[in-house]
């Protein structure tokens, strides 16, 4: 088998939903018995115990995979596909409101995930 590059990983995230990321996420944890979200969460904490308690998580631009940030948006917010588009079409707009700083990166990162411009305030 040859040897894959980063740029082949990226590419290939790039044709996959939230549900089919969160999946590799898991057989990677599995596999490797490592814990995905132990990265974020210290840096996270520091953050929390020297910032705000609640942020906001605006999504400021869609980038050029839009039905994927709408996706990722219906995926977060638990709102209807047109609702979810709706809410895309609106940027920048709040995503979510008055989330744990944890809570608010870890909803950046999928965002990112997927080519969106994040901002978490």
């Amino acid at each position: 088998m040859a040897k894959l590059v980063k740029e082949d990983v990226i590419a290939g995230l790039k044709e996959m939903n939230m549900v089919e990321i969160m999946d590799l996420v898991h057989a990677i944890e599995d596999e490797f018995g490592v814990k995905a979200a132990a990265g974020v969460a210290a840096p996270a904490a520091a953050a929390a115990a020297e910032g705000p308690s609640e942020v906001t998580v605006t999504l400021k631009g869609v980038g050029a995979s839009k039905v994927q940030v709408i996706k990722a948006v219906q995926a977060i917010t638990g709102l209807g596909l047109m609702d979810a588009k709706k809410l895309v079409d609106q940027a920048p707009v709040a995503i979510k409101e008055k989330v744990s700083p944890s809570e608010g990166e870890s909803i950046a990162e999928q965002l990112k995930a997927v080519g969106a411009e994040v901002e978490v305030k």
